[in-house]
């Protein structure tokens, strides 16, 4: 495998970062987890405007454009021939002091992973997910804000510990004021009748760019699209719920917190959007040559 690291290519085996870089010793940079599908990166241009968008935010200044950075994951996916696959972007502050100054970093370390992708069980997406809500809060928007895409993932990690020993793959988590935020790894949306809603960014949630597709196809199908905020209740009582994601794609959820949501089966306009999405992935991003 070929990892980028600061414009070269390299064997993953000379892929190393320093013990002094602030991404490792306080979880200091941005990332963003890229999906590939059929030798194309889709959304790719929407996810490097959301890293760019996250680094201004910590105050980050990335050393390359927009346009080499989309270069930089082309090359990469080239270079391990990637035809379907997973990128993992991530620009670290860089080496500096046992400080927490970040201002004596000089120099951000940027990495492209290209490799394989992890999904959940085929079966799942059959069947659907169940899920609990955990005690864990979601990140106040002024403490670490939850739309920053940070190496410091530590709220959500919290989280998936909670749901895995629940024996779920997967959780949803609460805002300080007890609104729906988002599930650890993904975004929520809720079906009532012709209806979607899902949580807005204020609410604690990622602006995902899965969501934000799945919301475009939505409405394309004609159903109605808004962004609200939601209580537990709103999830027990659905018609149908459904987790987005660049690894999940769209997966329903049947189950919450030992509440049977719908029929209990994946329900009729998750499958259907499910299916488009796949259409739309295969069919359109940035080439790979």
């Amino acid at each position: 495998m070929k990892i980028y690291m600061n414009g070269r290519l390299v064997p993953e085996r000379d892929a190393k970062v320093s013990v002094f870089d602030h991404g490792l010793l306080y979880g200091d940079g941005v990332f963003e987890g890229i999906r590939a599908y059929n030798g194309r990166v889709f959304t790719l241009e929407e996810h490097i405007d959301r890293l760019y968008r996250s680094a201004r935010a910590i105050a980050l200044e990335i050393p390359i454009t927009k346009k080499q950075m989309i270069a930089a994951v082309v090359k990469t996916c080239a270079a391990n021939k990637i035809k379907d696959g997973y990128v993992r972007l991530v620009v670290t502050r860089g080496v500096g002091s046992l400080g927490l100054n970040p201002y004596l970093c000089k120099k951000p370390e940027i990495i492209v992973i290209a490799a394989g992708i992890q999904l959940y069980p085929p079966k799942l997406y059959k069947e659907g997910l169940s899920v609990v809500t955990v005690g864990t809060v979601r990140n106040h928007a002024e403490a670490v804000n939850p739309r920053i895409k940070s190496l410091n993932y530590l709220n959500n990690i919290l989280a998936k510990i909670e749901a895995i020993n629940a024996g779920v793959m997967e959780c949803l988590l609460l805002n300080p004021q007890g609104y729906i935020a988002e599930a650890s790894g993904d975004n929520l949306f809720v079906v009532r009748g012709n209806t979607l809603v899902t949580p807005p960014s204020w609410c604690g949630a990622l602006e995902g760019i899965t969501r934000g597709v799945v919301m475009k196809l939505a409405a394309e199908a004609g159903m109605e699209v808004k962004e609200d905020v939601l209580t537990r209740y709103d999830v027990y009582t659905a018609d149908e719920v459904f987790l987005t994601g660049t690894a999940a794609e769209i997966i329903s959820v049947v189950n919450v917190d030992r509440r049977i949501i719908g029929s209990g089966k994946p329900g009729e306009k998750t499958r259907a959007l499910a299916a488009t999405f796949t259409k739309l992935a295969r069919s359109t991003g940035t080439p790979i040559k």
